[in-house]
């Protein structure tokens, strides 16, 4: 199984509450949640950042599209990703970046320097 060779994972993830080792100790018993939680290694987004939506979005259409059966062993992730990889940068789709430069500093003010 792929688990068993890793040694670390990182996750990446907002900053919503359930999004910590104490969450673990809510869906574990407390061996196995202290045991995950020394495996994982937490990297937390910007809390007014919005790009991450866009790569959670992406991922889940890529997991729909070339994951659809479970998968034994890391050789059998490369390839289906990578194909979906290849035909997805040729279509060359982009996204519509809604909000712009100027919306963000009306809605994010609070969190803009202060010019005295």
């Amino acid at each position: 199984m792929l688990q068993k060779r890793l040694t670390t994972t990182v996750l990446v993830t907002d900053n919503l509450n359930i999004h910590t080792t104490a969450s673990l100790y809510k869906a574990f018993p407390p061996e196995e949640a202290r045991r995950l939680a020394g495996r994982f290694e937490w990297h937390y987004t910007p809390k007014h950042e919005s790009w991450l939506n866009m790569a959670e979005i992406e991922i889940g259409i890529m997991s729909r599209q070339a994951l659809a059966k479970p998968l034994s062993d890391l050789e059998n992730f490369k390839e289906p990703v990578r194909i979906w990889t290849v035909k997805s940068n040729a279509e060359n789709k982009k996204i519509n970046w809604q909000f712009t430069a100027a919306d963000a500093r009306i809605k994010l003010a609070n969190v803009y320097p202060t010019v005295l």
